[in-house]
């Protein structure tokens, strides 16, 4: 039985994804739970969001974040959307175990949706029981958080309630709501779900709305829609770009799970790599690879590739036309993705200006630590102390490459504790380990938060050492490996 929280009045809802026809979603409130507990609040993004922190943590507040009651304002909606899993037409999906609770502006101006995931059975909820376990809440929260500290453009975690209720899959296991905030949960799968039901109106509605709110500098020039796919095509680059530079592998990069705002969402089978090896796979429905870490710009190209498809008659009435245009979009990424990701690259080897050379320096480093089994972070991490002779990762591979690293530094000029100041903003100490995350999700399970606690505090600063956290920088001993992750569901 839901309540109506006539004091929940500090969140300010302006909820204009609820203002678009009824076809777009299904009103519905989220399915109330046993027993919320408040696991985590996020205060810093509380405060950004302009939220009241310490009312969020009542009993009131609690109820609303795990879908007990419904703050007044707020107009939950199921959104609908398709997509292509790995390559596969799927034409209805949506929000099978989440729900947009509303939106609020926050204190930059900027509109942000507040969506609960693990909220209960939706109309898209297939067979699915609409819920959420701890283990997936806890990684979203913490793997989140980290990328949002890391600089990578993320959808951000507000809060992680326990249900005090099993979910059943293999196991039972304790349930959990996580409250995540987004610029918008609009992805390339919304649009091919009006595209898949001929419902051309319906793309330039949705195209129209996303314009509006992402992308208003595309409402002004002669060709909106067009300006819509250029922006979206370049946020994907950036972002894909900053997911290589920090090892970062999504795991599955279905059209539903690419949101058109360029932030990273939905993470289920996600990892950050240990050894690196351009063909590395954590996800375990990921059988052949389609997702691999180096094949990650390939796949946000073909995802692209579809959105550009739906758009088609909204760039030109005439179908040759409006294809040549897509085609031009298009064909900007590799040179987008490549510029923004040997920025990145030349960052994190102290680079600050271009020259002849770096890509083959960047390729060489990253030849020798796949053959030698490197770990990523830790070896870019090791090269901040390395700059002058003594220090970086050790073996014969590596030394004549390190003699040409330090001589292409030394033409810049540029006294060594500058360049080390760079690198080390460039190159984390800490990522969200998988075999600590794991770790973390083991202690929880067994109601022990303290891991989950402390590895969320080391995270919030992933470029500073704290020493005395030097434990979580280690990389997994070889029984500690994680070989496969697995989505929420």
């Amino acid at each position: 039985m839901h309540q109506r929280l006539s004091s929940f009045s500090s969140i300010a809802f302006d909820n204009s994804y609820a203002r678009l026809p009824e076809r777009f979603f299904a009103r519905l409130a989220p399915e109330p739970v046993a027993r919320p507990e408040l696991v985590a609040l996020n205060h810093a993004l509380a405060e950004s969001l302009g939220l009241d922190a310490a009312y969020l943590s009542s009993d009131v507040g609690v109820a609303a974040l795990a879908g007990n009651a419904v703050p007044p304002g707020a107009e939950p909606v199921a959104m609908a959307y398709a997509g292509h899993q790995f390559g596969g037409w799927v034409p209805r999906l949506g929000d099978g175990r989440a729900i947009l609770l509303g939106e609020v502006v926050d204190r930059a101006g900027r509109r942000m949706d507040l969506h609960l995931k693990g909220s209960g059975r939706t109309p898209y909820s297939r067979n699915g029981d609409g819920r959420a376990w701890l283990g997936p809440v806890l990684r979203e929260y913490v793997v989140s958080e980290a990328m949002a500290a890391l600089g990578v453009p993320t959808t951000r975690a507000l809060a992680a309630v326990a249900t005090n209720e099993p979910v059943f899959r293999e196991d039972i296991l304790p349930g959990a709501v996580l409250t995540r905030v987004a610029r918008a949960h609009v992805r390339v799968g919304t649009f091919e779900y009006f595209a898949g039901r001929g419902d051309a109106d319906g793309v330039r509605i949705l195209a129209d709305y996303v314009i509006d709110r992402l992308y208003p500098q595309a409402r002004d020039v002669a060709n909106p829609y067009l300006s819509l796919l250029t922006e979206v095509v370049a946020a994907q680059a950036d972002l894909i770009a900053k997911w290589m530079g920090v090892g970062f592998i999504h795991g599955v990069m279905n059209t539903d799970n690419m949101s058109v705002a360029g932030e990273t969402i939905d993470y289920g089978p996600c990892a950050f790599m240990d050894s690196y090896h351009p063909d590395t796979v954590f996800s375990s429905i990921d059988h052949f690879g389609r997702y691999a870490y180096d094949a990650q710009p390939r796949m946000a190209l073909w995802n692209l590739t579809r959105l550009a498809s739906v758009l088609l008659p909204l760039l030109d009435a005439e179908p040759a036309r409006a294809e040549a245009l897509a085609h031009t979009v298009l064909e900007a990424f590799p040179d987008l993705y490549s510029t923004a990701w040997s920025a990145i690259f030349r960052a994190k080897l102290g680079l600050a200006r271009e020259r002849d050379g770096d890509i083959a320096l960047i390729q060489e480093l990253l030849a020798a630590m796949a053959a030698d089994g490197a770990d990523f972070t830790e070896t870019f991490r090791a090269l901040c102390d390395a700059i002058e002779d003594g220090g970086g990762p050790s073996g014969p591979a590596y030394a004549p490459w390190l003699a040409r690293w330090r001589a292409r530094l030394s033409i810049e000029n540029t006294p060594a504790d500058a360049v080390r100041a760079r690198m080390r903003a460039a190159n984390p100490a800490f990522i969200p380990r998988n075999h600590r995350i794991e770790e973390m999700i083991r202690a929880a399970v067994n109601g022990d938060f303290e891991p989950f606690e402390r590895l969320s505090a080391v995270l919030a600063r992933p470029f500073d050492d704290q020493p005395e956290h030097a434990d979580l920088r280690v990389a997994p001993k070889p029984h500690e490996v994680v070989r496969a992750t697995f989505c929420g569901t």
